[in-house]
C-alpha cells in the first residue's frame, strides 16, 4: 500500500518505493539516467503547460532521491519519468502562473533501474490514432460546446490547429474507417476535408483511380465551385459576394488563395448586375446611344464600323486655363521638391490641381455626333476588371454618304458625264450636228482613264518610295475606315479574319490585348476624314510610316488551319514565323484546359516524353485521361515545351533577309 507524505521526509529518513510525495517544484531535477536525449520541443512543453493549467497534472512523475558523493540524500529528487511535466511546470512558474515552490505530487521508485523504467515509459505505449484524436476533438466541441479557441487553450495548440482537427473529425465516418486501416494517407484525408459534404466525399472516393494525389482529390471536391481568384470573384469582390449571402469554402490545410465561392448562380448574377450597372452609367453619363454588358467579348456582334477617340480642338480660353494650371502645379512641385513629407495643405493643393488637370482630359475624345449614333461593349477581362470598348456603330446608325459635288469623285469629269451622249464612234446619226463641246462618252472616258492607269502603274513601278506610300495609305483606309468608300485608287486589300470563331476568348489573351492597344494608339492619331489620310501618311517620318504599315499588314495575317485547303499559304506562315523569330512560349502555355484535355492520352504521353522524360510519361500511363491531363500540366508548365503546330523553325537563310530588311 502506497504511503502519501505531504512534505518530504528529512534527509536521514529512508523513503520506500511507491511512496507518494508532494515535492516543491524547485526541488526537482532532470535525471541523467533518462533515456530521452533529444530535448522536448517548445510546442510539446507549451501543450503540456496548457493541459496542466486546465486540468492539473493527470499523471504523477516518478522520481528517486538525489544522493551526494558519500551516498547521502541531498534533499533534491531526480525525475526519472515525467521530465516534460517538470519543464511544463517550470514554464508556468516563469510566467508567474504558479510559484517556484509549487508542490508536485510524485511517486518514489528506488527499486527499479531508472534507465530501464525511463526506456519502458517511452517504448511500451501506443500513441492515439490520429482519427481517434480528430473525433475526440469533435466530441469536445459538440458535447461541451467549446469553440476552437477554448479547446486550443486547454491543449496548448493554436485555434487553427483545432479547426483542422475538427474538420478532419467531421470527415465521412466511412472515410475515417478507411484511414484507420491505412487505406488513406493523412494528406489525402485532408484533401477530402476541404468540404464537410459526406455524400460528395464518398462519391469522389468511389471514383478514385490509381492516382489518388491530394491535388486531384481536392480538385474533384471543389470542381463545382468557383476559386476566389477567378475573374468573376475578383470583379465582384469576395466581401460583396459574402454580404449578398454567398457561402465561402476555405481549405484549412493548404494555401487556398482565398477559398472557393459555393453559390455560382449568385456570383454570376452579381457579375451580370455589376457589368450592366457600368454599361448603364456609361450610356447615361457619356451619352452613347446604346451600351451592352457581356461576360465574354461578343465575337459574333456583326459590327464592322468603329470610331476611335481623336484629338479635340480646344478653345483658346481652355488652352490658357490648362497652361496656367500646369505652370502653377510645376512651380509648387519645384518649390517643395526637396521636402520628403509635404505639409497637409500643400499635399491637398497638389491633389486638387492634379484632379483639375485630369478633368480637362488628354485632348482626345469623340464628337457628340459619334456618341449619339455609337455604342459601348462592357465585358469582363481575364484580370477581373471591366473592359470598356467604346465607339462601335451599328449599320443602321451609320451616317448617309455625303453627296459628291460635281466632278469631286472622278477627277473633274462628273459634270461632263452627267449629260453624256453616245460615243460618235458607236454610230451616231448626225455627227456633224453635234455641238463642239458635247460631253465625252462613257466608253471614251473609260478608254482614256485605262491609259492613264497604265501610265500610273508604270510610273509607280519605278518609284518604290511612292509605292510604299500607296500601300500604307490603302491598308490604313481598309483597316481604320471600314464602311467608308475607299478613298484610294490602289486596290490593296487587307482582310482581317476574326479569330474568335476558332478560339473562344482569344480577344482577351496578351497578344490580342497588345494588338488592340496598338490599334487604338494609331486610331487616335489618324484624321477623322478618309480623304485626309493621304496627307497624314505623306507627313509621317519613315519609322512611323513603317510601324503603321506593319500594324496594318499584321492584322491581315491568317495562319489558321481550318476547313480550307491552303498549303501554300500555311507554308508561308511557317516562313513568316521564322522571319520574325516568333516564340509562342511568350503567348501560350500548355495546360489541361488549353491542350492536354483536348488530345489523346498518347499525345499527352508524347508531350511529357519530349518535355520531361520517358520515365515520367510511363509513370502516368495508368491514369484516367482527366487525371493524366492535370498531372501533365504540372510537369510540363515551365519547361518551354510547345506542340509541333506552335513551334518555329530556324530560317533556312537569314543573311538575305537581313540585307533585304536593311
Amino acid at each position: 500500500m502506497n504511503a502519501h507524505i505531504e512534505t518530504p521526509a528529512a534527509a536521514s529518513v529512508a523513503i520506500e518505493s511507491g511512496t507518494v510525495l508532494d515535492i516543491p517544484l524547485n526541488k526537482l531535477k532532470a535525471s541523467p539516467k533518462n533515456v530521452r536525449k533529444a530535448p522536448h520541443t517548445e510546442a510539446a512543453i507549451e501543450a503540456l503547460a496548457a493541459s496542466i493549467g486546465a486540468k492539473t497534472m493527470l499523471q504523477a512523475p516518478v522520481v528517486e532521491p538525489e544522493l551526494d558523493a558519500e551516498g547521502g540524500p541531498t534533499g533534491f529528487y531526480l525525475v526519472t519519468i515525467g521530465e516534460g511535466r517538470r519543464l511544463a511546470q517550470l514554464l508556468r512558474a516563469k510566467r508567474k502562473e504558479i510559484k517556484k515552490t509549487e508542490s508536485v505530487r510524485c511517486v518514489v521508485d528506488v527499486i527499479h533501474d531508472p534507465h530501464e523504467i525511463s526506456l519502458d515509459e517511452n517504448v511500451t505505449r501506443s500513441d492515439l490514432h490520429p482519427a481517434d484524436q480528430f473525433e475526440a476533438f469533435r466530441d469536445l466541441g459538440e458535447r461541451m460546446g467549446w469553440g476552437p479557441e477554448e479547446i486550443g487553450a486547454r491543449f496548448g495548440v493554436s485555434a487553427q490547429v483545432v479547426r483542422q482537427r475538427l474538420r478532419l473529425g467531421a470527415v465521412s465516418p466511412k472515410l475515417l474507417a478507411v484511414y484507420r486501416e491505412d487505406g488513406l494517407t493523412l494528406d489525402q484525408l485532408m484533401a477530402f476535408g476541404v468540404t464537410e459534404d459526406h455524400a460528395r466525399q464518398e462519391q469522389v472516393y468511389e471514383n478514385l483511380s490509381f492516382n489518388r494525389s491530394p491535388h486531384l482529390i481536392r480538385r474533384a471536391m471543389t470542381e463545382a465551385k468557383v476559386p476566389a481568384d477567378d475573374r468573376r470573384a475578383v470583379f465582384v469582390g469576395v466581401e460583396a459576394y459574402a454580404e449578398a449571402g454567398g457561402a465561402i469554402l476555405r481549405d484549412l490545410f493548404t494555401e487556398d488563395r482565398g477559398g472557393w465561392l459555393e453559390d455560382v448562380a449568385l456570383l454570376d448574377r452579381l457579375v451580370a448586375e455589376k457589368l450592366a450597372a457600368i454599361a448603364t452609367e456609361l450610356r447615361e453619363t457619356e451619352g452613347w446611344k446604346w451600351a451592352q454588358a457581356h461576360l465574354d467579348y461578343p465575337t459574333g456582334h456583326g459590327l464592322t464600323t468603329r470610331v476611335y477617340p481623336h484629338r479635340i480642338e480646344r478653345t483658346a480660353e481652355n488652352e490658357a486655363q490648362i497652361t496656367a494650371l500646369s505652370e502653377a502645379y510645376d512651380a509648387l512641385t519645384e518649390q517643395w521638391g526637396e521636402v520628403e513629407d509635404l505639409p497637409p495643405d500643400v499635399e491637398a493643393k497638389l491633389a486638387e490641381m492634379d484632379a483639375e488637370l485630369q478633368a480637362h482630359g488628354d485632348g482626345y475624345g469623340f464628337d457628340p455626333e459619334e456618341i449619339a449614333r455609337g455604342g459601348v461593349f462592357v465585358v469582363l477581362g481575364h484580370d477581373g476588371q471591366a473592359r470598356i470598348e467604346r465607339g462601335w456603330v451599328r449599320a443602321e446608325d451609320l451616317p448617309p454618304p455625303a453627296e459628291p459635288e460635281a466632278g469631286e469623285d472622278d477627277g473633274g469629269l462628273g459634270a461632263i458625264q452627267a449629260e453624256a451622249a453616245d460615243d460618235p464612234a458607236a454610230g451616231g446619226e448626225d455627227d456633224e450636228a453635234e455641238d463642239e463641246l458635247a460631253p465625252l462618252s462613257d466608253r471614251l472616258i473609260a478608254d482614256l482613264t485605262a491609259h492613264r492607269t497604265a501610265g500610273l502603274r508604270d510610273a509607280l513601278s519605278e518609284n518604290p518610295d511612292v509605292a510604299l506610300l500607296c500601300v500604307v495609305h490603302a491598308l490604313t483606309l481598309r483597316t481604320f475606315y471600314a464602311g467608308h468608300t475607299p478613298a484610294t485608287c490602289v486596290d490593296v486589300r487587307g482582310a482581317s479574319v476574326s479569330l474568335g470563331q476558332y478560339a473562344p476568348g482569344i480577344e482577351d489573351v496578351p497578344a490580342s490585348r497588345a494588338i488592340d492597344q496598338r490599334h487604338e494608339a494609331w486610331a487616335r492619331q489618324l484624321p477623322q476624314e478618309a480623304a485626309e489620310v493621304w496627307a497624314f501618311v505623306v507627313g509621317l517620318d519613315a519609322d512611323s510610316r513603317a510601324s503603321l504599315l506593319a500594324h496594318c499588314v499584321a492584322l491581315s495575317v491568317n495562319a489558321v488551319r481550318a476547313w480550307e485547303r491552303r498549303p501554300a499559304a500555311l507554308a508561308h506562315a511557317d516562313q513568316l514565323a521564322a522571319a520574325v523569330g516568333l516564340d509562342m512560349g511568350a503567348y501560350w502555355t500548355p495546360t489541361a484546359s488549353t491542350y492536354f484535355s483536348r488530345v489523346t492520352k498518347a499525345r499527352i504521353g508524347e508531350a511529357i516524353r519530349e518535355a520531361v522524360s520517358a520515365e515520367a510519361a510511363d509513370r502516368l500511363t495508368g491514369l484516367k485521361k482527366p487525371e493524366m491531363a492535370e498531372a501533365a500540366e504540372r510537369l510540363v508548365v515551365g519547361t518551354g515545351w510547345l506542340p509541333t503546330l506552335l513551334r518555329t523553325s530556324a530560317p533556312e537563310s537569314t543573311a538575305g533577309f537581313a540585307v533585304a530588311a536593311g
